[in-house]
């Protein structure tokens, strides 16, 4: 193997590592909602807010973070991302009441997930690899966090046990500072390696101006908002639903590994049937199953064995839609702002996120119930699955005349 390919295979390891990290933390945000909630003496919805605001903020965040690594390079990105994440958990650890869980719990966290996470880190892997690779890559990269999910949530869950709430976020503090060594090899990586000549005369505000005006962009933002309403929700509030239904809490931390190791599956098939047929089939595929995956968990008697049947279909479908959304989005525009373009599309999934982690704590405290919530994310997921089959995904007309 030469330097080179070496140096390659480093870099894109070290960024899965990386993602694995980012998307495993956050995953794991849900088993201290109890222990918080409990010491502090408040409902659900207290810490449920503070999550709400920290997938907010991580999607109001994303476009800029995008666009300061589609600038300034992707290293120093992530550098003051992990700074802030860890910042975000020791806050969270040291918190005194409200203000401290939603600084800490919220703001902080969610801006340092947006500096680390998918929105950043996913489109310099698509640089890095020719364009006929760029599918595999994302897929790559989502599968990776998959794996953080199915590593770190279960980790996270022993420190809890072992030495309280408090603690455990200190000690995933550091974890989160760790990403700053994963983030070495990007110092190296030219962004725009792969960008043609037609993307590099275009300016950042001519990219902005280009999508705001292509509805079939606005269908695409439209539609990962339900993505982010579904995720979010179960991610959070799963472990409090299956404790309700009379399930052992190790009952909710085999159902996130589940979707965590079924997600690798997923992602990894997702990127690589994006490379080969149609993105919005794809995804009006896996939005139509999400639908009927939640209407069958919600009628059909609630037992261990329908729990874990959940949670593998919906592992397999759980972030396969980030490889066609986001190759969605290069494909129609190019490579130079694609972190820019994909945050903004991905300010729709937080926006989602925040409301799916709200409602489902809100609701759940005025009528002690979470179906509305789920059947709420049926219903949507069935026509977002509609959404997509309108979608032209042809480049725009200024890729498509671009002198070969």
């Amino acid at each position: 193997m030469s330097r080179p390919t070496k140096l390659f295979s480093l870099s894109i390891g070290l960024a899965c590592l990386l993602l694995a990290l980012n998307f495993g933390i956050r995953s794991s945000m849900g088993f201290f909602m109890a222990p918080i909630s409990e010491e502090f003496g408040y409902g659900r919805e207290v810490f449920a807010f503070s999550l709400a605001l920290q997938n907010l903020f991580w999607g109001l965040f994303q476009p800029f973070a995008g666009a300061f690594a589609d600038r300034y390079g992707t290293f120093k990105s992530l550098l003051i991302g992990a700074v802030l994440y860890a910042l975000g958990l020791y806050v969270t650890a040291s918190a005194e009441g409200v203000m401290g869980l939603n600084l800490g719990a919220g703001l902080l966290i969610g801006m340092g997930i947006s500096a680390t996470g998918f929105g950043v880190v996913l489109p310099a892997m698509a640089r890095m690899v020719p364009p006929e690779k760029s599918s595999f890559a994302l897929g790559l990269g989502s599968a990776a966090g998959s794996a953080g999910q199915l590593l770190v949530v279960p980790m996270a869950q022993e420190f809890i046990a072992g030495y309280g709430w408090s603690t455990a976020l200190m000690l995933l503090a550091v974890c989160a500072l760790a990403m700053m060594i994963l983030a070495t090899p990007f110092r190296t990586v030219d962004s725009n390696s792969h960008s043609s000549s037609t993307e590099s005369a275009q300016t950042m505000t001519q990219a902005l101006q280009e999508a705001s005006a292509y509805p079939h962009y606005w269908l695409l933002v439209s539609g990962f908002f339900v993505c982010g309403f579904q995720l979010a929700f179960i991610t959070v509030h799963m472990p409090a639903f299956l404790s309700d239904q009379g399930f052992a809490p190790d009952v909710a931390v085999a159902s996130l590994a589940l979707i965590g190791l079924c997600n690798i599956f997923g992602c990894l098939l997702s990127g690589s049937w994006s490379g080969k047929h149609s993105k919005k089939y794809l995804l009006t595929f896996i939005y139509a199953s999400r639908a009927l995956t939640i209407a069958a968990f919600m009628i059909l008697p609630m037992t261990q064995t329908s729990v874990y049947a959940f949670s593998i279909v919906t592992g397999l479908l759980w972030l396969a839609t980030v490889p066609p959304t986001s190759g969605l989005v290069a494909q129609m525009f190019g490579l130079k702002y694609m972190g820019l373009l994909y945050g903004i599309v991905f300010l729709s999934h937080q926006l989602g996120s925040f409301s799916g982690v709200w409602l489902g704590g809100y609701l759940y405290d005025m009528t002690g119930s979470y179906s509305v919530v789920w059947w709420a994310a049926s219903t949507i997921a069935l026509i977002t699955a509609v959404i997509h089959v309108f979608i032209d995904e042809r480049p725009v007309l200024r890729l498509r005349t671009a002198p070969a």
